[in-house]
């Protein structure tokens, strides 16, 4: 099992990246946020703002540590988290797809809780 410090870091530097690319290209008044709660183990990014008469809040990555497993809640990217988080050195079997159903789960290579 990976230490809690290590799935921290890999989460927030995953976080962090497309916080970036998102940046990038994002709109004049969206904005992208990262919602670090690193006592609950909940993170998030999301885009807060206005498109012209439209308020936007959108949620679109959304993981939680859990019993020693980054669990992947919501994801709105074409970016597989799995397998980007196995590629930062974090065991499939520590990884949750906790957007897919636990029946669905039993069937992937990730932790299936």
């Amino acid at each position: 099992m990976a230490t809690l410090e290590h799935l921290r870091s890999a989460v927030i530097q995953i976080l962090e990246e497309l916080y970036h690319y998102n940046t990038s290209r994002q709109e004049k008044d969206v904005f992208s946020e990262i919602i670090l709660d690193k006592e609950r183990d909940h993170y998030l990014l999301l885009d807060v703002g206005w498109k012209g008469k439209q308020y936007i809040y959108d949620s679109f990555i959304h993981m939680d540590i859990k019993d020693g497993k980054i669990w992947v809640q919501r994801n709105f990217t074409d970016v597989d988290l799995g397998e980007k988080l196995a590629a930062m050195g974090v065991k499939k079997q520590d990884i949750v797809l906790g957007l897919h159903s636990p029946f669905i789960r039993q069937f992937s290579d990730y932790g299936g809780v």
